[in-house]
């Protein structure tokens, strides 16, 4: 993390009582803290509808980072510390009280450090009250200061292009662009951004990152948890809206995007945005051919029976919403025509994992009987952070008998320090007034075409090749055709069965 100047910081955080306060935010923030990432003078603002005993609310906040920080159990005297600078604020979103109040602390804070600082208002709320808050922020003149004031602003960012659009508009009026942070948590994470070193910090990589050697490109995000609480909100996004749109395509970008300029935000992001739009359009045709949709049902995970989706909390049981999507997609660029990028993901699935398989072509030259494994580059983003490549090598002994090996780089062996979570990376880059890891106006549109055709598709015939796959497995067998004639199945991580009895062999 490059050394900034540390304004001081006013951090406002809208839904305060919200799990993504407690179980996220709160947790990146301390760390931050007891890192001495934070600047000196810094102020937390913690505002929500509920009345609660102010001391009750900050325990909440201990036990959520007692529970979820890296770090383990928060030092009690550093705690105390950190918990003095928290002020809970209840408020309605909707009343100018609350802003006005709010305001008043704010600036009483900048008056005791006599510096005008950086503001960050997060919005960690439903959708419903995105606008509603930033009207009052800018009618309050709460964020006016176009280089010290910023908002973030969570996914969903709108429900599809027309909304997407809607909102940026609202935005951008009363706001710059370089004000307004779209947050993707995935963006934050250790291994991702080391995607883009690997690539373009290491020559011997990227002259083979092209159509003349990779085969193509798998990008899979499996989750084991299913839907759970979240039914309310998920039988009205899916998985094509909820992460297809945002993580997977995020993820094909830093993957397929050209070399930038220099490693600043506006030409990161101009890279990202011309991925995007040289994404091969679907027909309605091609949807139902290269696309594939599923649903969960009952099934187990890990010796724990699931129920089926249409049977979780605040779902339709005729629900024709899917969790599981694959797809295969062509960019259509001098670097990757002719290539696929398939792309998956799914709840309540075998087991966590997100994983990028970059496939090489195979050996031109055959000369030795067994080399059939073709060059196989993998990068693991959960749960082991690795990156590996996969190569032919001899067994020792008198014969030329060639079997695949790894080279492995992982982050636990390769550094001693714990990993920044995402959002402690995020958060302190928006302090710092870094939109690198960001989603620009245009490339959330640019995003949301891509999958508009599919959700139109959709739309017209809800049920229409809808499949269905049993909760613990890897989702149906469609999924895995749709890779054919490249490959006979989706790459997986060994499993932990199978990492512990190599480790014993060893």
């Amino acid at each position: 993390m490059k050394p900034k100047k540390a304004y001081p910081a006013a951090i406002t955080i809208f839904g305060a009582r919200g799990d993504l306060t407690r179980r996220k935010l709160i947790p990146a923030l301390y760390n931050l803290f007891i890192e001495n990432h934070l600047p000196a003078l810094f102020e937390i603002f913690c505002v929500d509808f509920q009345t609660v005993d102010e001391a009750a609310f900050k325990n909440d906040l201990l036990s959520g980072v007692n529970e979820f920080s890296r770090n383990g159990k928060a030092e009690p005297s550093k705690w105390a510390e950190f918990a003095a600078r928290i002020s809970y604020l209840q408020g309605d979103f909707t009343k100018k009280e609350t802003y006005v109040s709010l305001k008043a602390k704010v600036e009483d804070f900048e008056k005791s450090s006599k510096q005008r600082g950086n503001r960050m208002f997060y919005f960690a709320v439903a959708p419903r009250f995105i606008e509603v808050i930033a009207e009052a922020l800018a009618t309050r003149k709460l964020c006016s200061n176009k280089t010290h004031d910023r908002i973030v602003v969570e996914k969903p960012f709108g429900t599809d292009l027309a909304t997407a659009r809607k909102l940026n508009h609202f935005l951008t009026k009363r706001f710059s662009e370089k004000q307004v942070y779209r947050i993707d948590h995935y963006l934050g994470k250790e291994t991702v951004q080391n995607i883009m070193a690997f690539r373009f910090a290491n020559f011997v990589f990227e002259p083979l990152w092209n159509k003349n050697y990779i085969d193509h490109i798998q990008i899979s995000v499996a989750e084991q948890v299913s839907v759970g609480k979240r039914g309310g909100y998920y039988d009205a996004s899916g998985a094509l809206r909820d992460m297809i749109q945002n993580h997977l395509l995020q993820l094909l970008c830093i993957v397929a995007m050209e070399c930038p300029g220099a490693y600043k935000a506006e030409a990161i992001r101009d890279a990202k945005t011309k991925v995007l739009k040289s994404i091969r359009p679907f027909t309605t045709q091609q949807v139902f051919k290269n696309v594939v949709r599923a649903q969960y049902t009952a099934g187990e995970v890990d010796e724990v029976q699931r129920i089926a989706y249409r049977q979780e909390e605040q779902v339709s049981p005729e629900s024709n919403t899917e969790t599981f999507v694959a797809m295969k997609m062509m960019i259509d660029n001098p670097r990757w025509e002719g290539v696929p990028f398939f792309l998956r993901t799914g709840k309540s699935m075998t087991r966590q994992s997100s994983v990028i398989v970059v496939q090489f072509k195979d050996s031109p030259h055959k000369i030795f009987r067994d080399d059939i494994v073709p060059n196989r580059l993998i990068i693991s983003i959960q749960p082991e952070l690795e990156i590996s490549l996969l190569f032919e090598s001899k067994v020792p002994g008198l014969q030329m008998k060639l079997v695949p090996v790894e080279m492995d780089f992982t982050y636990q062996e390769a550094y001693t320090e714990s990993l920044p979570e995402a959002y402690e990376a995020l958060l302190l880059d928006v302090l710092h007034g870094d939109a690198t890891l960001f989603m620009r106006a245009d490339q959330v549109e640019a995003a949301w075409k891509v999958v508009m055709p599919i959700l139109d598709a959709w739309k017209k015939s809800p049920s229409k090749l809808l499949q269905f796959y049993e909760s613990g497995t890897w989702g149906p067998v469609a999924g895995s055709n749709l890779l054919k004639p490249y490959a006979k199945e989706w790459y997986r991580l060994p499993s932990r069965e199978t990492i512990k009895k190599l480790a014993v062999s060893k």
